[in-house]
């Protein structure tokens, strides 16, 4: 009798907490817009660049920066590198920030981070990748 006790405690044990659940958190809903494709490159020691380093795009665009090479990388704005109206408009379009305006790091090689501009106001908005900032790895984006 204690044996098929301590069987029935071990399936229930088993069947309660054994079996690892799939992940249930929503997909990101695919860009409702255009998307442009922004390679994020480096060597690892003293080359990081955006290629390209300067676009022009539509509002409403969702920018998909990838990490190419090179990482980890990831893209922020301060709030005084965008035209009026703009920080806020970024806020609604930069998923998972790491810090306020800031996306998350992206560690594995094809990664990718999209950023929408939708109601984004015209102007230039001007990023850069915090963890090569020293070598110079920014980017212009023209909004119009």
């Amino acid at each position: 009798m204690r044996r098929l006790l301590l069987t029935a405690v071990a399936v229930a044990a088993v069947g309660c907490g054994g079996e690892k659940k799939a992940d249930t958190a929503p997909a990101a809903p695919p860009p409702a817009g255009p998307v442009v494709v922004v390679n994020m490159t480096g060597n690892g020691q003293d080359k990081a660049a955006f290629e390209p380093s300067s676009l022009t795009i539509q509002s409403g665009t969702t920018v998909r920066f990838v990490n190419a090479s090179g990482g980890p990388h990831n893209i922020a704005f301060s709030p005084d590198s965008v035209p009026q109206g703009g920080a806020d408009a970024l806020r609604k379009g930069m998923p998972n920030p790491l810090t306020d305006l800031a996306g998350p790091f992206m560690t594995k090689q094809d990664e990718a981070y999209d950023v929408s501009f939708a109601g984004a106001p015209r102007g230039v908005y001007r990023g850069v990748c915090q963890p090569h900032a020293t070598l110079g790895m920014t980017i212009v984006i023209t909004v119009r």
